[in-house]
């Protein structure tokens, strides 16, 4: 999974980055490449699993970001989101969007002052106006390539062109396209388009350390305007997170009880977060030679969970021995698990629940 950051200059999108991934990308100079990390997500059944096989190792579940760099002029200044910049967005699995809500006479702001709100209709509206310019070509093509067509592929080509005037209409009126009641029909013609106001949007509000404490009343102003189910909005002092996350666990904890700080990092939220706007869910895995957290999608079915782990036990599934994480940790061994008949078998179309551990018996 890839979660795509982006944000106006000086916004302090590569800050937010360093802060979630624990980077050390450089953040003061305009820098044309993509900065690649890798976090891993917190999770404490991990630790008590960990407890109880004692592993070789245990490995969590892992999102990979990207900070995406943007012209020093800005998109609005430039062409917009086109060309590599559109492909590169159209393939990641959410967006992040950081917008900039702190003071800083050493960062000079991107407009003529700090404006998170116009900042954010800006990068919105840069997402809306791809979108349209997409789904109007579309439009353009299906027009002209009308005449000649058989009765049901006529039939085809009349529906699409009915589902994508009204996301034009949508697009035109200013909103996005998260809160469209789409079909399994439409989701399949949406694939070959990856319009970027469909997929998950993560809205970061980048606060000065003077704002600590009042998050939720700095989400509530900006988000107000923006209802859409997929759109999840945060505050994250990017700057403070930054530091903090290079510090160790103990001190870092020390220094967020010394100023009383909320006992979750800007870091877990935003892992949080992302998991919950891509649907994800972990299962787990056990043994002495590892413990593992395995991300997968809801509603994500026993055969295809167990392909996670390698293709040849998708490929060999005879079914999964499942138990839920509270069962094996009031039991501590999968044997009492079993004596008890908690640990239960289940075939290919089971759908895996959160947290649950699965052993999957296969033969290739």
């Amino acid at each position: 999974m890839e979660i795509i950051i982006l944000g106006l200059p000086q916004s302090g999108k590569t800050t937010i980055f360093n802060a979630v991934t624990r980077g050390n990308a450089q953040v003061s100079a305009y820098n044309n490449k993509p900065n690649i990390g890798v976090a891993k997500v917190p999770d404490d059944r991990l630790v008590v699993l960990s407890d109880l096989f004692n592993p070789e190792r245990t490995v969590q579940a892992e999102v990979t970001y990207t900070d995406l760099p943007v012209a020093p002029q800005g998109l609005g200044k430039t062409q917009g989101i086109s060309g590599e910049y559109l492909n590169t967005l159209q393939r990641s699995d959410a967006l992040v969007l950081v917008i900039r809500d702190f003071e800083n006479p050493s960062v000079p702001s991107f407009g003529d002052s700090v404006d998170s709100e116009a900042d954010l209709n800006t990068m919105f509206y840069e997402l809306v106006f791809a979108d349209l310019e997409i789904v109007g070509r579309r439009i353009d093509k299906l027009e002209s390539n009308k005449k000649g067509l058989k009765s049901q592929q006529l039939d085809e080509a009349n529906y699409e062109l009915d589902f994508l005037s009204k996301l034009k209409k949508m697009l035109e009126d200013g909103a996005g396209l998260w809160d469209y009641q789409y079909t399994d029909r439409d989701m399949k013609l949406l694939s070959g388009f990856q319009l970027l106001t469909v997929k998950p949007l993560i809205v970061v509000i980048n606060i000065g350390e003077e704002n600590i404490g009042n998050e939720s009343i700095i989400e509530d102003k900006l988000s107000e305007n923006f209802s859409k189910s997929k759109i999840i909005t945060t505050c994250i002092s990017g700057k403070m997170e930054m530091d903090l996350s290079q510090m160790n666990e103990i001190e870092e904890k020390e220094f967020r009880e010394s100023l009383a700080l909320q006992s979750e990092s800007g870091l877990n939220r935003m892992l949080r977060l992302s998991y919950g706007a891509l649907d994800l869910i972990s299962f787990m895995t056990v043994g002495e030679d590892e413990v593992r957290a395995w991300p997968i999608t809801k509603g994500t079915s026993a055969l295809k969970a167990s392909g996670k782990i390698h293709s040849d036990l998708e490929r060999g599934f005879i079914r999964a021995e499942v138990i839920s994480y509270e069962d094996l940790k009031e039991c501590r061994t999968l044997a009492v698990g079993r004596d008890r008949g908690l640990l239960r078998q289940e075939g290919k179309d089971y759908i895996v629940d959160d947290g649950e551990i699965m052993h999957v018996l296969f033969n290739v």
